[in-house]
């Protein structure tokens, strides 16, 4: 099975199934010297573990991230950084009455098609469990960032037809985790969650999305062909369980502009009259939109406002109603959902959304430092 790793310079590759043993991973090129945060962390994977609210799924998991290489004396070394995160609270038992069927809207079938094995407990690798691994390399790649002092903050803004309509500038994003569904408004959260409730109360399950706001970017993170800084934000959402969309900037709702509308025109920020030369350093920050409807990047390179971007989630496939299905043998059965799931996977997504993030910027600091330094553009 191919697959297993992301990054180019910054990379994850993890393992593990979702009722094995445990999960883990190797985080490799983490610059060395850098300290680690075991408290932060910890909080990083809090934020995602199953059981937190009456919202998500009853699982219980301490989710300890236990480090094996790569970190001493609480400081990276440069060498591969290994982890790994023992499942404490499997049930496969509860997978016992749908052995060898096909679950709806699951991987079990393409799964079975590709590999040729039977659908695995909880479904193995294809398994939202998996994602406890992406935020530890998540954490680690936002302490590289911290160093850039570039956030990044992730947030629901709708769940089914409940909308947070808010312009990200004028919400306290600090507030997010201060109820359950992760939405920096008050009232719109308990919408939400009542909601929520509803959907599980009814056997189903409701999607939603969540936006994204990476602050504080420096100049020049990107590559402008195949590895274009948006592309790759793109690539990191969709690999997440149950992503079925991704728009940056105006997305989708762009097309209903014209270009004279569209344009992001570029002027001097208030602190300077006049360029001092023709080369901008990127500390300076002197050059900046009046919009920002590319979203902080043009031509796949960041240009120092904000990225902005919504990930869209489809409902979870799992639901507490009986379906007709087909199994291994081609026959046709009934199944019915059993055992602990999420009505929403969306107040948990919302670190791993942040951590996929993360990554993929601080993937390209690391490839942006690699540049030759006597490029235009660069100190």
């Amino acid at each position: 099975m191919a697959g297993n790793t992301f990054g180019t310079l910054f990379r994850l590759t993890t393992f593990g199934e979702s009722h094995g043993k445990a999960l883990g991973g190797i985080i490799d090129g983490c610059p060395a010297g850098m300290v680690i945060d075991f408290d932060f962390i910890q909080e990083e994977l809090n934020r995602r573990k199953p059981g937190q609210s009456k919202i998500v799924t009853q699982r219980k998991e301490t989710d300890q991230a236990e480090f094996l290489s790569g970190i001493f004396e609480k400081k990276t070394t440069g060498a591969p950084i290994g982890f790994i995160i023992r499942n404490e609270n499997q049930k496969s038992k509860d997978y016992d009455h749908i052995k060898d069927a096909f679950r709806p809207s699951h991987a079990d079938y393409t799964y079975f098609a590709k590999y040729g094995i039977s659908p695995q407990s909880g479904g193995g690798r294809s398994s939202a469990r998996e994602t406890v691994c992406r935020v530890v390399g998540g954490a680690i790649a936002k302490l590289i960032l911290k160093h850039y002092s570039i956030p990044i903050n992730a947030y629901v803004t709708q769940v089914g037809n409940i909308k947070l309509l808010k312009n990200y500038k004028k919400l306290d994003l600090s507030k997010t985790f201060e109820n359950i569904v992760r939405c920096p408004d008050p009232l719109i959260a308990d919408a939400m969650i009542k909601k929520i409730e509803q959907v599980r109360k009814e056997g189903d399950t409701i999607g939603g999305i969540i936006s994204c706001v990476i602050s504080n970017v420096p100049v020049g993170l990107g590559e402008p062909v195949f590895d274009k800084l948006h592309a790759d934000l793109g690539k990191a959402m969709l690999g997440i369980n149950a992503v079925k969309g991704f728009e940056i900037g105006s997305g989708f709702e762009g097309v209903k502009m014209k270009g004279s509308q569209h344009n992001d025109i570029f002027q001097l920020s208030a602190k300077t009259d006049t360029l001092k030369s023709k080369q901008i350093r990127n500390e300076e920050k002197k050059v900046g939109t009046i919009t920002n409807n590319s979203g902080g990047i043009q031509g796949g390179i960041s240009n120092g406002e904000d990225i902005y971007f919504r990930v869209a989630f489809k409902p979870v496939s799992t639901i507490m109603q009986d379906q007709e299905t087909l199994n291994t043998k081609m026959e046709t059965v009934t199944i019915k959902g059993k055992g602990r799931h999420d009505p929403c996977v969306l107040p948990r997504a919302v670190p791993i959304v942040e951590a996929m993030a993360a990554m993929t910027m601080a993937d390209h600091l690391l490839r942006r430092a690699s540049v030759n330094i006597f490029s235009s553009g660069q100190k």
